[in-house]
């Protein structure tokens, strides 16, 4: 998608073309009708598609997994008649190859990640947890989109799906989604053999998330995590006197001199950081870590590259 406003031809313009104001703003207002996640989400994309190749695999699978709605661009041979005939609607037989090759998507929308400690440093203009999380997410489904996967976002009830509408979708169902669910996902039965990437600070316990994550990969499900941090939740560059609150738990702790335990503070942000890497090396997933106040780019193309390598094997 390109957002850049048209630029007129070396020929002339013909009486029937509209003055080029007039199509800048045509332009303007089809740009501001779109959702602004998604419109990031796309220029994110882009720069890193940019040096990525598609994905696109042909196959053809012979188990039956499910039916689903007929959607928009699905051939007419694909229909399956004698189930569309018990209703109104129009049914396509999909089968287990192609559910298994499909990428479901999560984002931790939990209270936690509503954090950025931009708001306590003069000048900083990293965003939230979660607003950076969201940018990923939907930034994947666009190259995803690009690369003819079928996708969907994990708990949302979509089946998975590719195409235009598949990147719509996401992003509608992101932007309309105001539970506060916990900070990990919940299991749901899923095609063995899928993809699913989770996206979230995972500073849960971490028995909790190899608990969490282990459910997943028992049912067959290759993974992918990405922890997404705020600098100040690795760094802690206060100084002096700090009372701290607790966002999902609602405690408060009173530190007089926060510098004296940066030390200790940082070796435990490591230690719990290693852990997530080893639960995710021990299940065969991937790993990945991002912080708020470094380019979104660089963590998408890092995620897209692990997919990249899960399929060639």
């Amino acid at each position: 998608m390109s957002l850049d406003q048209p630029r007129a031809g070396a020929g002339l313009l013909s009486r029937r073309a509209s003055p080029p104001g007039a199509l800048r703003d045509r332009a303007e207002q089809a740009a501001a009708a779109l959702p602004p996640l998604l419109v990031a989400a796309e220029r994110v994309a882009v720069t890193v598609a940019q040096g990525v190749h598609g994905r696109r695999r042909v196959g053809q699978g012979e188990t039956f997994w499910q039916f689903r709605q007929y959607e928009p661009g699905d051939a007419a041979a694909r229909v399956d008649w004698r189930e569309s005939a018990k209703s109104q609607r129009l049914y396509v037989r999909e089968t287990e190859w192609e559910a298994a090759q499909s990428i479901w998507l999560w984002r931790d929308a939990s209270a936690s990640m509503a954090y950025t400690s931009a708001d306590y440093v003069a000048g900083a203009e990293w965003p939230t947890k979660q607003d950076r999380a969201e940018l990923l997410l939907v930034a994947l489904a666009s190259l995803l989109v690009r690369g003819g996967e079928r996708l969907s976002v994990l708990g949302s009830g979509i089946p998975p799906m590719s195409g235009r509408i598949a990147l719509s979708r996401v992003a509608e169902w992101i932007g309309r989604d105001a539970r506060a669910p916990p900070g990990l996902p919940t299991f749901e039965p899923l095609p063995r053999a899928a993809q699913l990437v989770l996206i979230g600070d995972f500073l849960s316990p971490l028995e909790a998330v190899n608990a969490a994550v282990t459910r997943f990969a028992a049912a067959g499900l290759k993974g992918h995590l990405l922890q997404v941090v705020d600098p100040a939740e690795e760094d802690l560059p206060f100084d002096g006197r700090v009372r701290f609150e607790g966002v999902e738990e609602r405690d408060e702790v009173v530190i007089s001199r926060v510098e004296s335990i940066r030390g200790d503070y940082s070796d435990r942000f490591k230690r719990h950081r290693d852990g997530l890497a080893a639960i995710a090396a021990a299940l065969g997933w991937s790993f990945g870590f991002h912080r708020t106040d470094r380019p979104p780019h660089l963590a998408l193309l890092a995620l897209n590259a692990a997919l990249s390598a899960d399929w060639r094997r």
